[in-house]
């Protein structure tokens, strides 16, 4: 059974950064899958945020573009999203998944609160 582990969120002022990382208990991310980051805002649903190929290519979400970087180490099964230049719209629980997502494989995320 895969389990995905989020971590790496906190409390943070505006501009600033934090490392999410994401390490998976299966080897999910050391196949040919693509993987995500997601975040659920307070009061929204969850909305996708950078995707990356086993190869590394990249996607992000237009609002993010340019602020953060995904990452992947297929050897050690992790996903990392460096988040710069955060602003309190930033806000929000962010996951790692798949991509696209699956609905079993949802960890319990890890918080980033923006705020001065």
């Amino acid at each position: 059974q895969v389990r995905l582990v989020e971590s790496g969120g906190g409390l943070v002022q505006p501009g600033g950064s934090l490392i999410l990382s994401c390490a998976a208990s299966g080897s999910i991310f050391s196949i040919n899958n693509m993987a995500g980051w997601y975040r659920q805002a307070p009061g929204k649903g969850r909305e996708w945020v950078a995707r990356i190929t086993s190869s590394g290519s990249t996607n992000y979400a237009d609002s993010v573009k340019g602020r953060f970087t995904i990452s992947r180490d297929n050897a050690k099964n992790t996903v990392d999203l460096q988040v710069n230049s955060l602003k309190p719209e930033d806000t929000a629980v962010y996951y790692c998944n798949t991509y696209p997502p699956r609905w079993d494989f949802w960890g319990q995320g890890t918080q980033v609160t923006v705020s001065s």
